[in-house]
């Protein structure tokens, strides 16, 4: 029995990766064609019907450039930085609850990777691992644009995810669990939680475009001030791996905004993973609509909004909701 277990979370472990990894490649090619038509122009139509081979183009071309690593640079770093950000951002995917627990020919087949305890809290310490790999990477690539693109990300980091923790405690206090299993599970059949946090949410979404490095907060690669920055040396499959973490944290972060605001896999008549994936992506093309639409901010205006609005309210509807879970008004 011990072994079958160890088969199926095995098992499930590869599918999610392998969905999930392929997920990106046409979520690139979904984004550039939902780009070009804000834009009023045609996104890829060359390579297969509708673009479709686009995706394999893309990697072939990635795939065969030539890998170098600039003479200056901690080669063994420079290497590592990338599979840290995939890692991290593939590593999340296991506490995210796509569903419940199901019976399949015999086997108990669970739609979750691991019920941690402080699901949360993983979720967050892989978040600041991934950033690890943006700063290491510009750091040792010894090139300046990239160290400050690196050196932005940092300061984005300790700004932004200050405001993204306070926006999760309010949630944390309704449900009284660290578990994102327990969370969905509390929303299933009841209120969502973004009717009792809805600054809640707005504040989680703001900050998961910073935490991500999406427009307007990807000051970190900014092209026309640092021209790609910490990214700017890599090529080929490495620069692939960033490319490929970035999305792949775009997916992430929204399943956990749809786990802890939206009801997670909660929804009538479909089964409770296609609700979830619904939400992913209704929250992934606001992701992309944002990128179409809103210009990317100056630094210093980054900064202060991170903690001159976004701090501020975040903390002010935490201590508002202390109240009324307090007073019982959320139970």
């Amino acid at each position: 029995m011990a072994q079958e277990a160890l088969l199926t979370i095995i098992i499930q472990a590869i599918l999610v990766t392998v969905i999930v990894l392929s997920s990106f490649a046409y979520l690139t090619l979904a984004e550039r064609q939902l780009i070009g038509r804000f834009q009023a122009r045609r996104g890829p139509n060359r390579a297969g019907p509708f673009g479709f081979m686009q995706p394999l183009a893309d990697l072939g071309k990635l795939t065969f450039k030539e890998d170098f690593v600039p003479e200056g640079a901690n080669a063994t770093i420079f290497r590592l930085a990338p599979l840290i950000c995939v890692i991290a951002a593939v590593a999340t995917l296991s506490v995210i609850p796509f569903g419940g627990v199901h019976e399949v020919g015999g086997h108990t087949i669970t739609l979750y990777g691991t019920d941690l305890s402080v699901g949360v809290l993983f979720v967050f310490a892989m978040s600041s691992l991934g950033f690890y790999g943006l700063i290491l990477g510009g750091w040792a690539s010894g090139n300046k644009y990239s160290l400050l693109g690196a050196a932005r990300s940092a300061a984005q980091l300790v700004s932004y995810e200050v405001a993204m923790g306070l926006s999760i405690v309010g949630v944390i206090m309704i449900s009284q669990s660290l578990s994102l299993v327990d969370i969905a599970n509390d929303q299933a059949g009841h209120i969502w939680y973004i009717v009792y946090q809805p600054i809640g949410f707005i504040i989680f979404m703001i900050a998961a475009f910073a935490e991500t490095n999406r427009t307007p907060f990807d000051l970190g690669e900014a092209e026309s001030e640092l021209i790609a920055g910490y990214n700017l040396e890599y090529g080929s499959v490495k620069f692939a791996m960033f490319f490929l973490a970035e999305y792949v944290n775009m997916i992430v972060v929204s399943a956990i905004a749809a786990t802890l605001f939206l009801g997670g896999p909660d929804g009538p008549f479909l089964p409770g993973f296609l609700w979830l994936l619904i939400k992913i992506a209704v929250l992934i093309f606001v992701f992309i609509w944002v990128r179409a639409t809103v210009p990317r901010l100056r630094y210093d205006r980054l900064m202060k909004f991170g903690w001159k609005v976004l701090l501020p309210v975040a903390t002010i509807n935490l201590f508002i909701t202390a109240i009324i879970v307090g007073l019982g008004f959320a139970n």
